[in-house]
């Protein structure tokens, strides 16, 4: 029978499968990191405050690619490349979600508006990286191998979700509320496409990788379409909707060290 904890169970038991999804883990959460340090260095004037909280969140998303390089390098495996078609967040950068890298590239100072854009783009994206990350918990957080990272990673991702709810309410409060909705909106929509487009690329190459027969790849990726149909159809609603979060001033600290995972 097909469930998410048989399916991950297979992808980690394989060499070649683990190797794929830590190596699209990590780039995932490089590229995350250098997204975030350049915008903590561009922050306008008037958010400042905020650029501390921007540098742990990047520090973050930094650590977690180096426990996925980590876990690959214990296992004596080296990262391969990775396909384009499984770059969740080259996509969402070229459907123009989040701010632009060309615009990350230059030298000049964020807009507020800029800055609501980023922490919509988070509230979405670290919603759906939170809802992943408890369910690699629920299943696999007392596995030996990948049980501390699974753990350690989803109360990061925790946190970045707290903080985004928590600054959008901020702006929200100072004014800026149509923009947030209209921009969260926006982003949902975009981001459930891509979302499932590059779910389909990944079990299609994990299919390729594990030799699955037709019927099991024909299982899941009309599971794949069914979760798109459902979001569509309103699920994408839990990634709009703001609430004063009960973890306050989560990226308030440092990163937590991972040396472990160095």
């Amino acid at each position: 029978m097909l469930s998410a904890k048989s399916l991950f169970q297979e992808i980690l038991d394989h060499d070649e499968s683990f190797r794929l999804f830590c190596s699209i883990a990590a780039s995932g959460e490089s590229q995350g990191g250098w997204e975030n340090a350049r915008i903590a260095a561009l922050v306008p004037e008037s958010e400042r405050a905020l650029a501390p909280k921007i540098t742990r969140h990047g520090a973050d998303e930094d650590k977690h690619g180096r426990i996925f390089n980590a876990l690959l390098k214990k296992r004596g495996l080296e990262p391969v490349e990775v396909p384009p078609e499984t770059d969740y967040t080259m996509l969402l950068e070229r459907h123009g979600i989040g701010l632009a890298h060309e615009k990350l590239k230059a030298d000049q100072p964020l807009t507020v508006p800029d800055i609501i854009t980023y922490l919509a783009h988070s509230r979405v994206t670290e919603q759906r990286a939170a809802e992943q990350m408890q369910m690699l918990r629920k299943y696999f957080s007392d596995h030996p191998d990948v049980g501390r990272a699974v753990r350690m990673i989803s109360n990061d991702e925790d946190n970045h979700l707290a903080y985004a709810h928590e600054e959008l309410l901020r702006f929200a409060r100072a004014g800026h509320g149509r923009l947030i909705q209209r921009t969260l909106r926006e982003c949902a929509l975009a981001e459930i496409r891509v979302y499932r487009d590059v779910s389909l690329a990944v079990m299609a190459h994990m299919g390729r990788v594990l030799g699955w027969p037709r019927a099991k790849s024909a299982a899941l990726a009309a599971g794949i379409h069914a979760v798109y149909l459902y979001e569509r159809l309103g699920g994408w609603r839990r990634m709009v909707s703001l609430r004063m979060p009960e973890r306050r001033d989560a990226l308030g600290g440092p990163a937590s060290a991972a040396p472990e995972f160095a």
